[in-house]
């Protein structure tokens, strides 16, 4: 196992410096302000100089729903990602996540759209599931009207919001909903075991912890049958055949490694097209380090690049 890499040490250091109880210990509304506090924007970096963002609401199944709308500068029409935030769930918003979300599209030259949906434990499973597949609906049905290329709409995800990004793909293809073009899922949560290898190794002291991890579930079923669904647990699913191409990146010291391993091989013993990568030294969450890790802005680069090629065998 790497090391930790110098630069998320003395992040961590800053953070255990300013003190705050574990996850495990905490209420949603005191993982909420925690996560508001750690994610300064020194950490998160800079958004694009160049494209245009629009704030609106669209009406979804269960409320009007905000959302964020990046467009990068060109003629169009676009391809599209439906970026859907992580946070366990229970906390993150599109505003903690729009330096990410809009450096990504302007490195893809794709249009973001990302939906702050409801959260855990408020408004358990299906519910923030459901916003984010209606979310993907809405931008299929207003393609034209946003400057999209219908036939390039992607989805993805980070932590929680890639097991939701992983669970809109399945459904869409189980319910002959709207074609995912790709998705990328960026250290997903896609199970709901704690025995895996990393689990163990990395356990305690990387951000994000094992129990921490158990905390966060808890929040979001609504009952011990939803790990049956693969809409709630990925790795659930019967069928992992037909899915989109997939861009799937883990961290070496994230206790969620070896599931989002896992779940790149079985889409890939299905006959899909999956492109893996695992970062090592790095940590849960490193993406949203745009503002001092080079590694974190060089995985935006490899993003796009994957989201590229890609493309590139879409009809």
């Amino acid at each position: 196992m790497s090391s930790l890499h110098p630069k998320i040490k003395e992040f961590l250091d800053t953070l255990s410096a300013e003190g705050g109880k574990a996850t495990e210990l905490s209420t949603p509304m005191e993982v909420r302000a925690s996560a508001l506090s750690k994610w300064r924007p020194e950490f998160l970096g800079t958004r694009p100089k160049s494209g245009s963002v629009k704030k609106r609401f669209f009406t979804g199944p269960h409320a009007d729903l905000p959302i964020n709308i990046y467009t990068p500068e060109g003629e169009g029409p676009f391809p599209a990602i439906v970026y859907i935030h992580g946070g366990g769930w229970v906390a993150g918003t599109i505003e903690m996540t729009e330096v990410q979300h809009q450096l990504v599209g302007e490195a893809c030259g794709a249009v973001v759209v990302s939906v702050n949906y409801q959260k855990a434990p408020e408004h358990k499973f299906p519910i923030p599931f459901d916003d984010c597949y209606a979310t993907l609906e809405w931008v299929w049905q207003n393609a034209d009207a946003l400057n999209i290329d219908r036939e390039k709409i992607g989805i993805a995800g980070e932590s929680a919001g890639g097991n939701i990004a992983a669970g809109v793909a399945l459904k869409s293809r189980d319910v002959n909903g709207p074609k995912i073009a790709f998705q990328v899922l960026i250290y997903p949560a896609t199970d709901h075991k704690f025995d895996y290898t990393s689990m163990i190794d990395n356990a305690k002291g990387y951000a994000l912890s094992t129990e921490g991890m158990k905390w966060y579930w808890k929040q979001y079923l609504s009952n011990p049958g939803d790990l049956e669904n693969p809409y709630c647990r990925p790795m659930a699913a019967k069928d992992f055949s037909n899915l989109p191409n997939t861009y799937l990146i883990t961290a070496e010291l994230d206790p969620l490694r070896d599931e989002g391993f896992e779940y790149s091989k079985r889409l890939e013993s299905a006959g899909n097209l999956v492109i893996y990568k695992n970062y090592p030294s790095l940590i849960h969450g490193f993406l949203l380090m745009q503002g001092f890790l080079p590694e974190a802005q060089q995985a935006i680069q490899e993003i796009a690049e994957a989201v590229k090629q890609f493309l590139k065998t879409t009809k």
